[in-house]
C-alpha cells in the first residue's frame, strides 16, 4: 500500500496523526481552562465524559492515533539513519537554517510517550478506569470519586516531583510540536513560498498559548493545591 510502503505515504500520515493529536490537545486545554474558573463546572465535564460509551470509544482512537504517530516515527527515523549510512557519523556543523528540534524529534517523541505513560497512571487510571473497574472511586484514596478531576489534579500537583516531571513534559511537546505543526503543513502540501514562515509564527504562538494552558493549571495547583476552588 503506498501510504505504508512508500517515504512520502508515512511522511502523511505522521503528518495527518500529528494535525488530529493537536487538535485533541486542543480540546484537553479548553477542558482545562474551565477549571481555572470553575472547579465545579470542571467536574460537570469530567463527569460528561467518564466512563461513557464514546469517551471510551474516544479513548481507544486516540491510542490508535498515538500507536500511528509514534511507530512511523521510528520507522521513518530508522529509514533516515540507514539511508544516511556511513556519513552519519561524519563529523560536520550543523547548519544554521535547522532547528533543534528537528535534530531530536525522535528523543522528544520518546520524552512525550514517557510522560504521556505517567499522565495516564495519573488521570486515566484513576479516572475512567478507576470509574469502570474500582466502583467510582479514585484510588489515590479510595474516597475521591472518579469523576472529581480537579481533586485528582490537586493531588497530583501537590506532589513537587510530579509537577517538575509535568513541566519538563509540556517543555518537550512545545518542542515537537513547534516543529511538528508548520512541518506537517509542508508535508501535506499547504505551505508554499509565501505560507511558509507564515504558518511557522502561527504554529508557534498556537502552540505556546496551547502549552502555557496546561503549565498555568499545573503550577495553580503545584503553588495552591486547590485552595482556589470555586
Amino acid at each position: 500500500m503506498w501510504l505504508t510502503n512508500s517515504s512520502i505515504g508515512r511522511k502523511v500520515i505522521m503528518s495527518v496523526t500529528g494535525v488530529a493529536l493537536i487538535l485533541f490537545l486542543t480540546f484537553h486545554a479548553c477542558m482545562n481552562l474551565v477549571v481555572l474558573f470553575s472547579e465545579e463546572a470542571y467536574n460537570t465535564v469530567c463527569e460528561m465524559l467518564g466512563a461513557n460509551w464514546y469517551a471510551i470509544a474516544a479513548t481507544l482512537g486516540l491510542a490508535a492515533l498515538v500507536a500511528l504517530h509514534f511507530i512511523f516515527a521510528i520507522v521513518l527515523t530508522l529509514q533516515n539513519r540507514k539511508a544516511r549510512g556511513a556519513s552519519r557519523y561524519e563529523v560536520t556543523s550543523k547548519p544554521a537554517q535547522v532547528e533543534w528540534a528537528s535534530q531530536n524529534m525522535l528523543v522528544l517523541g520518546i520524552i512525550v510517550v514517557l510522560g504521556m505513560a505517567l499522565h495516564l497512571f495519573n488521570f486515566w487510571y484513576n479516572m475512567m478506569f478507576a470509574e469502570i473497574a474500582n466502583g467510582g472511586m479514585a484510588y489515590i484514596d479510595q474516597m475521591t470519586p472518579a469523576t472529581d478531576g480537579a481533586a485528582i489534579m490537586a493531588y497530583t500537583f501537590g506532589n513537587p516531583y510530579f509537577t517538575i516531571i509535568y513541566l519538563v513534559w509540556f517543555a518537550a511537546i512545545w518542542f515537537h510540536l513547534t516543529h511538528g505543526f508548520w512541518s506537517a503543513l509542508q508535508t501535506l502540501g499547504w505551505s508554499g513560498k509565501i505560507w511558509f514562515n507564515r504558518w511557522r509564527v502561527i504554529g508557534n504562538v498556537y502552540v505556546t498559548v496551547l502549552m502555557l494552558i496546561f503549565v498555568v493549571v499545573a503550577l495553580k495547583y503545584a503553588l495552591c493545591a486547590g485552595c482556589c476552588a470555586a
